[in-house]
């Protein structure tokens, strides 16, 4: 008997105590609520932390302009300014001139008392030689310039026709004449170059050859009837002696 009722009030402690802690809950949760709606209406709540800027010391160069006494110190640096650059791109190129050949213009023999114009082609075909050769003597365009070390070839026609409408057919008329020690006076840019005869000979077209590198200054006339034609031709071999302001 006394068992039951020690169940009885087992049972009924147990309800007290739930039904207690369901009270204090539902009291608790009633005053927070109307707590914080207080705080929040008069707006006494405290707000959110913000994220703390750090500042950062301007970088640092250590340089030997200011070590002083065995110790360096530290400059600091001015701060990147933020202003773009401006670069000149405008500068123009630097342009390299060419470089100009000295080309003969024209040959003066004392001896013959003769001065004849000399054209200098580029083409090496044989119908523009022969049309070149009828305004003067030609260079051969494989052989040297006057600035140049080398052998200066120039070729020209020569005629003993009695009756002759272009004179540059008798261009090199007589150069056969010339002696050892006879000058040739080749004028080119703004100098006249003094060649002194060393040799003068005949030799058929088909076995004249005519050295053009490695000869030192030189200078070689040679008379042709045609640049294709297989005549007997005259040949004056000369050599540098002075060059002079024209």
């Amino acid at each position: 008997m006394l068992s039951y009722f020690a169940m009885i009030n087992t049972s009924n402690l147990f309800q007290l105590v739930w039904e207690r802690k369901i009270r204090f809950v539902v009291m608790f949760f009633l005053i927070f609520t109307t707590t914080y709606t207080i705080l929040y209406v008069v707006d006494f709540l405290p707000e959110a932390p913000t994220e703390e800027v750090k500042t950062v010391a301007p970088a640092t160069s250590v340089t030997s302009d200011t070590m002083s006494n065995g110790i360096f110190q530290a400059e600091t640096l001015e701060p990147a300014t933020t202003e773009p650059l401006n670069i000149d791109i405008t500068e123009e190129p630097v342009t390299i001139a060419p470089i100009e050949k000295v080309l003969p213009q024209s040959i003066y023999i004392a001896k013959l008392d003769k001065t004849v114009d000399v054209l200098n082609p580029i083409s090496r075909s044989v119908a523009d030689l022969d049309t070149a050769l009828l305004g003067g003597v030609v260079r051969h365009p494989d052989s040297a310039t006057l600035d140049r070390e080398g052998n200066v070839f120039i070729l020209g026609h020569s005629s003993y026709l009695p009756n002759v409408l272009n004179k540059n057919y008798q261009a090199l008329n007589g150069i056969q004449n010339l002696q050892w020690g006879d000058t040739i006076e080749v004028s080119g840019g703004d100098k006249t170059y003094v060649y002194r005869v060393e040799k003068v000979y005949k030799a058929k077209a088909s076995e004249l050859v005519v050295p053009i590198a490695d000869t030192g200054n030189m200078l070689t006339l040679a008379t042709c009837n045609s640049f294709g034609s297989a005549d007997d031709r005259y040949i004056v071999e000369a050599s540098r002696q002075v060059v002079r302001s024209s």
